[in-house]
């Protein structure tokens, strides 16, 4: 399977992009719920939610789709 190449070390991994996305994800929530409303709070919730998912199964709904759209390995893979 061809990869997604990162740098001169190697390549982009799945957990990477998972980490990257949650990240943004998380600080876009906390900026609108600063910014707009309360409510976007919740976003931040949701991202955790999936964080604790993919440690304790190994998977949730980002890495499924992630590994649909682009060729990505997981680490160790």
């Amino acid at each position: 399977m061809k990869t997604i190449a990162c740098n001169a070390r190697g390549t982009i991994t799945l957990e990477r992009i998972l980490m990257a996305l949650a990240g943004t994800v998380s600080l876009i929530g906390v900026i609108l719920a600063i910014t707009v409303s309360p409510w976007f709070a919740t976003i931040p919730i949701f991202v955790t939610a999936n964080q604790w998912l993919f440690a304790a199964v190994g998977d949730c709904p980002s890495s499924l789709l992630l590994r649909r759209l682009l060729p990505v390995e997981r680490r160790g893979a």
